[in-house]
């Protein structure tokens, strides 16, 4: 993985920290042990008035990928229990910012905050959540919360298993080495400013650098931490001098659930398309994967035999 300098002093960095800390304390108060301080969605928080405007907006800029009744077409579905799996117990205001910073794909950002909260509005209307009285605002919707859906069900007996394929190193290298330097890469480049050019004479590795650039790479790039990182604990999975890799080991697994919650952060921050949202939380990747580094791969050398030192 890359090492970087930290672009922060150490008092920056240890400010950051807190401030993190207790975001996450304060968002866990309020989702979970001080639930009854938010307000559902199912208790009429929108007018039917706001709800029409939604529609009419909906109509004309979302429709074409998520569907005349939000039953998804290019896009994800807005209603439905796959839409309330994807929303479970998170706030009302997530959905607003998401719609806002990202919405309509091709021209994210051209929504107001009014009007990404009327189609919010128009979102609840259609999944059959009731209007009140008055109208949803700015002031309201970090104060209202989707329900939590159902968990998902268990994995079907006789369900195929995941067998390693490749050893920890190649995944690494393969998968969480290019997903990070999208996310460090933003340190140098504003994501919101980029709009590659085709590279003459063709290439196909630069050429996929057209087609998914920008702040839709950073997106991606944070999901695929997200996604592939568990792969790191699979059974059978072997480091690249055959050893074991430690994934019964407590620390690892903790060195391991470090990365995708940085990899959670990273989506949270690009989603809200703030380049400097996101170089904060690369200061945390890059910790993340240094306290796994100093204990199970430090020391050695890549490609050489001093690899054998790894994974003890």
């Amino acid at each position: 993985m890359l090492r970087l300098i930290p672009l922060s002093s150490p008092a920056a960095r240890a400010t950051l920290g807190v401030a993190l800390y207790a975001c996450a304390l304060v968002g866990a108060l309020s989702l979970t042990g001080h639930a009854g301080q938010l307000r559902a969605v199912t208790e009429g928080v929108y007018s039917s008035e706001q709800a029409q405007r939604g529609q009419q907006l909906y109509q004309a800029q979302c429709v074409t990928c998520h569907g005349g009744t939000l039953e998804g077409v290019i896009g994800p579905p807005l209603a439905g229990d796959s839409f309330l799996s994807a929303w479970s117990a998170r706030p009302l205001v997530d959905l607003v910012d998401k719609i806002e910073k990202t919405m309509p794909l091709q021209q994210a950002g051209s929504l107001s905050r009014q009007q990404s909260t009327d189609l919010a509005a128009y979102i609840l209307q259609s999944g059959k959540f009731p209007a009140g009285q008055a109208e949803l605002n700015a002031a309201v919707l970090g104060q209202i919360a989707f329900p939590a859906a159902r968990s998902s069900p268990s994995p079907a007996a006789g369900a195929p298993s995941l067998a390693p394929a490749g050893n920890l190193a190649q995944l690494m290298r393969g998968v969480t080495f290019p997903n990070a330097n999208i996310l460090f890469n933003v340190q140098v480049k504003d994501p919101g400013t980029q709009k590659p050019s085709a590279p003459v004479p063709f290439d196909y590795v630069l050429w996929g650098s057209t087609v998914y650039y920008g702040w839709q790479a950073v997106d991606q790039a944070a999901l695929a931490l997200i996604e592939s990182t568990p792969l790191f604990l699979l059974p059978g999975r072997r480091c690249e001098n055959g050893r074991p890799a430690p994934v019964d080991r407590a620390d690892f697994k903790q060195y391991t659930a470090a990365l995708i919650e940085v990899g959670r952060a990273a989506y949270r921050a690009s989603q809200s398309r703030n380049a400097e949202a996101v170089v904060k939380v690369t200061e945390q990747l890059n910790d993340a994967c240094a306290n796994c580094h100093k204990v199970y791969r430090d020391g050695t050398q890549e490609g050489s035999s001093a690899g054998a030192a790894r994974c003890r």
